[in-house]
């Protein structure tokens, strides 16, 4: 797509620059109950879906870095992973039409496992350094609408105050940067800016003109 998301991309860099400081403090408060080490991997296997911002910048990264053979190995693993989380979704519809209870359902999405298709072999990221929130805050006590969780890996226990990342703050704001984008782009879909998806979904796509609903420039009226 013809279009400069780069001022967009900046103000998002700069609330990583506040995340990573934030990982940065708890870590040194508690350098016993972060444990997250090279290749642990464990936050790589998380279901989760990031937001129209978030995944405008993972897919330019990605189409940056990566060409020929391992761009190729790459996606393939993201169709895979993609195949699974639809499947997980899927089922987590059908458990809603059914009737189960909401944070049932969330309990048991998180208890999934799916590979990221950016883990490689040696179990490092291949896009370390343009990961999306999520996984630059995992291993820390986060709660996402009042819903606490803690990674079983951690040295953080259930029953002790601890600093706790309030996700929804964090949204909230990679979601006003989604909707900035959304209006810049004059996107004729209305609810563009609340999309989420899964990391591979987000490497699998073509960002084109016709997929975030572009409005084509009005050809000039005849004199």
């Amino acid at each position: 797509m013809n279009f400069d998301f780069s001022p967009f991309f900046k103000k998002y860099e700069a609330l990583l620059v506040v995340v990573d400081a934030t990982f940065d403090r708890i870590k040194k408060e508690y350098p016993n109950a972060v444990t997250c080490t090279p290749k642990c991997a464990d936050c790589c296997h998380a279901v989760f879906d990031v937001p129209l911002v978030e995944a405008l910048y993972l897919n330019q990264q990605f189409n940056l870095r990566f060409q020929g053979k391992e761009r190729e190995q790459i996606l393939e693993k993201a169709n895979r992973a993609d195949r699974k989380a639809f499947q997980i979704k899927k089922k987590a519809v059908m458990d809603r039409e059914a009737g189960k209870m909401e944070t049932e359902i969330l309990v048991e999405m998180a208890a999934e496992r799916i590979r990221c298709p950016l883990l490689n072999k040696e179990d490092t990221c291949d896009l370390y350094d343009f990961r999306p929130t999520t996984c630059r805050l995992y291993g820390l006590p986060t709660a996402i609408g009042g819903v606490s969780h803690i990674c079983g890996r951690s040295g953080f226990y259930e029953g002790k105050i601890y600093p706790t990342i309030n996700m929804d703050v964090i949204h909230r704001k990679l979601f006003e940067l989604s909707e900035e984008i959304a209006r810049a782009i004059r996107t004729r879909y209305p609810k563009l800016h609340e999309m989420l998806v899964p990391l591979s979904m987000a490497l699998l796509t073509d960002y084109n003109e016709e997929y975030l609903g572009v409005f084509a420039k009005e050809p000039k009226e005849k004199a």
